[in-house]
Parts: C-alpha cells; structure tokens; sequence
C-alpha cells in the first residue's frame, strides 16, 4: 500500500464524498484523485522525478493539499516548511533538502524569494495572476496536463520530509516512506476514534506531523480536510458550526483558546463528539475546560513525534488528566535511565514510577530510518533498534506512561519546538549583550515561553531593544523570540561553562539590582 493507492481507493470507494473544503472552494474524491494526478504529471513535466524534493511554503489551502497528493502520485517529496520561517532558516532548509521546485503564496514571497536567490530552483506562485517575475503560475501548471505514466511509488519510496528542531538548533530532515504514512494514517483513525466520512479542522499546519496525519488519516475514512488557513478561535468555531466538524485534534494551546472564546457556545459545537490533543503536555485544568465545554465521547491524549508518528495514546483521557497512556497500534516504548552525559542503552530500563528516558522502538511500521543527511543526529538518537525521544517520563503502577519534561531543554511553545541556543545566537550577537542563557518557562496558554536571561554590556540596553534585534537584525521567526527578559548579574554555569538552566528556571540568579 502507498499513498497514491490510499487516496484511489477512496475515490474507487466513495468519489462523490466531500474530501476537501477551503471556504467556498470545495473537491470530491474523484476530483481530488484526477486532479492530484494531472498536477503531478505536470510537475513530473518540469522536472520532478521519483525521489526529487519540492518545497512548499504554503498554509493550509486547497492547493497545498492537491500538491501534497499530487507528489505522491509521482513518488517526489513534498517537504512543507514553515511559513513562518525567516529568509535565512527557510535558506537552510531549501539548501539542505536540494528542492528543485518551490511553491509559495502572497505572505511568503518575500522569504521564498530571499532564500532562493542564486539557486537553480523553479518558483511556483500560488495565488491571483499574474504571479511576480521569474515564477510560474500554479494555475497554469494545471492546463492541458495528462496523468504521468510509469511514476506510481512503491511503499519503501519516500513520500515525505518535515523539518523538526535539532539538539544543535540546527532543523533536522525527518523522512518517511509511504509504508510509514500508510500505517500513520490508519492508526490516526483508529486512535481517534474516526468513523467514515469523518470531518475534521484542518488548522494544524502541514509542515507539522499532526497536519499531515490529520489529511491523511481523514482519507483513509473518505472524510473531509477542512482547511483553516489562519488560526483564529471565532473562525474555528464558526468552521465548527458551518462544516459540521464532528472531530478535532490540535494542540492544547488552541482547546485554550477554543474554550475562553467569548464566541463559544456549545450548541455551536454540537457536531464535535471526538477530541484529541498532542504536541506538548495539556494541563488538568484545560482537560476539565474541554470536558466540560464539548462534553466528548471520545478524548485522546496522543504522545508522538515527527519520527515515530505514536508513541502512546490515552483514550479518555479526562479520567486520567496528564496520562499518555500505553503503546500505540503500532509501538513498542521502554523508559530506560537518563543521562546527558553517558551512552544509555535500551537494556537500563527503570523501575516502575522511576523516571527516566522515554525510548521508542524503530520497529514500528511508523518509524522513520534516520535524518536526512544527519549521521550526527543518528547516532545520538538511534541506538540498537531503539529511537531515545529525548523526553523525560515513568510508568506508573497501572501500566500507563506520563511524560515530564525533556532530557535537553527543548522549548515547546504551542506545539512549535524551540531550541534555546537557536535564541541565545541571535540575541548574543546585539552588541549590548555580554552573555545570555534561555530557558522555557510554564505558560497557560503556550504550554511554554521563551525567557531570555541577559548579561548587559551596557547599563541602557532594554528588553525593546532586543526584540527589535530579534525583529529587523536577527532572522528569527517570530514565534521563537523571548515573551519576556530579565536581566541579571551572571549566567550560573558549571565549571566546564555548561548553562545551568535549572537554576534559571529556579529563579536564580536574582534579577540585576537598578
């Protein structure tokens, strides 16, 4: 099975079912099928072979997912990357994944335009004609095609690569096959207690595991993707009550936002009768809120990550706020000693309600096979069939796994990871700044922010400031610049000059004295 044969079916099974929705802007199966191939023959025309990267710096629209189906058809790769990114990361990531295509829209010309300056790359405009100079135009790439023959995938092609956050800061390439999203997409449904003709809030971006999952497990039941562009909770709830949504799988900052709408009402949200979260911890307090605002028949803390699609899940999850419950469809987890220091082996498994390393077995049908073009990255993660999530957590009496924290100190702001030295080299090269450390702190809404500790050079250097660096002279996306900084005399380090977070997050050092 493949990608491409997954979505024939469906349109084999169901065509005239409603398979995406994009505000006025609707496709069917069948006519997601037939376009998905007439697209693909056109790209595979400019150039895309089996195997070959296209970049897509999209949101979530009706053409992002036509592309997205489209490169299956012809075994490419779509790599998503996020919108959001600065012309210098998105470089990076174009660079790393050697894109011979690049489809964008109006909000990311500039970055895309930037980043592929002096590249070999053909730039495709999504949007209104006619598009900038240089670039093609999507809806022209859709004239006059025919079904390409002899590109169908097979199920160890690749049929996709996210970029997640890497211990260094540096994004990593995660690929996956089409036996990987094949056996991704089934357990999505299953977990989440899907039923056929499932419709679900696409809003969850797909660069992202969960926006990626959320459409293809929505296609494994012939239901409909129903594309939020941007996030806004009157939008949603509206979408909710208009599009009938019956399920949503977000993060919990976004169940945060849903719930303390003025907008909310729950006969507005009838529909809704399936809940699922993931991409950071959601507190008791937010699974009491949901409960009560939805009153679901289904609740799913799903614990996963780009290279293992699930690791665990808790199905109702509101008896049990804060579980992650036991091994998905297709996982095998062990918590095993941790350390940062000292080479950890999938044997040093620790006693019940002992925390530990939370590792995963790479002999799931999900499991990735390594990083794109990362052997460094390998060998700190994949260790004798075992994959180290990097995430700290225990079994308790019952059986069922509760994650806390991480090993490193990954940042995790609404879903999105950030790594502290990513902040810290932007915000150490303003000139006012002697030293800095960051460090994630407890969020309500964000499940964490990002707090900049800073050493000043200077008596007259303000938190304004900074921002302003991090704005117009850092290329940092926004979502990862500090929410808040202090000032303080020294950064506590230990005597080899490794950070000590820890204190930081303590509160210690004190805050500069005036």
């Amino acid at each position: 099975m493949t990608l491409a044969r997954l979505l024939e079916l469906a349109a084999l099974r169901w065509p005239e079912a409603e398979a995406v929705a994009d505000g006025d802007r609707r496709l069917s199966y069948a006519e997601l099928h037939a376009g998905a191939l007439k697209l693909g023959a056109a790209l595979h025309r400019l150039g895309v072979a089996r195997g070959d990267r296209v970049l897509i710096v999209l949101r979530n629209r009706l053409e992002h997912v036509l592309t997205y189906w489209a490169l299956q058809t012809i075994a490419a790769v779509p790599t998503p990357a996020n919108f959001r990114l600065a012309a210098a990361e998105l470089r990076y990531v174009l660079e790393d994944a050697q894109a011979r295509v690049v489809l964008f829209e109006a909000d990311t010309h500039a970055a895309v335009s930037e980043a592929a300056r002096g590249r070999d790359v053909t730039l495709v405009f999504v949007g209104a004609d006619p598009p900038p100079p240089g670039t093609r135009s999507f809806a022209s790439l859709l004239d006059g095609a025919a079904p390409a023959v002899g590109t169908a995938p097979v199920p160890s092609d690749l049929s996709l690569i996210l970029y997640t956050s890497g211990t260094t800061g540096r994004p990593k390439g995660v690929p996956r096959t089409h036996r990987n999203h094949v056996a991704g997409a089934l357990a999505q449904a299953l977990q989440c207690g899907w039923t056929w003709g499932e419709r679900t809030l696409g809003i969850m971006p797909l660069y992202h595991t969960m926006g990626i999952h959320a459409l293809t497990g929505v296609a494994a039941v012939n239901g409909c993707f129903v594309c939020q562009r941007e996030w806004s909770a009157a939008e949603a709830l509206r979408l909710i009550r208009d599009e009938r949504i019956g399920s949503l799988y977000l993060i919990p900052t976004l169940f945060y936002d849903l719930v303390h709408a003025p907008a909310f009402r729950r006969e507005a949200v009838a529909s809704v009768t399936k809940l699922a979260y993931a991409g950071a911890p959601m507190l008791a307090s937010l699974t009491e809120a949901c409960v009560h605002a939805f009153d679901p028949r289904v609740f799913v803390n799903h614990y996963g990550s780009t290279e293992i699609y699930t690791f665990s899940v808790r199905p109702d999850v509101q008896d049990k706020p804060g579980c992650a419950g036991r091994p998905g469809l297709h996982s095998a987890l062990r918590v095993v000693r941790a350390s940062t220091e000292q080479r950890v082996g999938p044997q040093e498994v620790v006693p019940t309600g002992e925390k530990g390393e939370i590792i995963a077995s790479l002999a799931s049908e999900e499991a990735f096979a390594g990083y794109w073009r990362r052997p460094d990255a390998d060998t700190r993660a994949l260790r004798e069939g075992w994959y180290f999530t990097g995430d700290m957590g225990y079994i308790d009496a019952d059986g069922e796994l509760y994650v806390a924290g991480r090993v490193d100190d990954m940042i995790i702001s609404g879903g999105e990871n950030i790594h502290p030295i990513e902040v810290e080299e932007v915000l150490a090269r303003h000139p006012g700044v002697r030293d800095v450390a960051v460090v994630g702190e407890p969020d309500e809404r964000w499940g964490q922010r990002v707090v900049a500790f800073v050493v000043a050079a200077t008596p007259d250097l303000t938190a304004a400031a900074l921002d302003e660096h991090c704005v117009r002279g850092g290329g940092l996306a926004p979502f990862k610049r500090p929410r808040r900084v202090v000032f303080v005399e020294q950064i506590p380090k230990t005597a080899s000059g490794k950070i000590l977070r820890r204190l930081l997050r303590d509160g210690q050092p004190p805050e500069r004295t005036p």
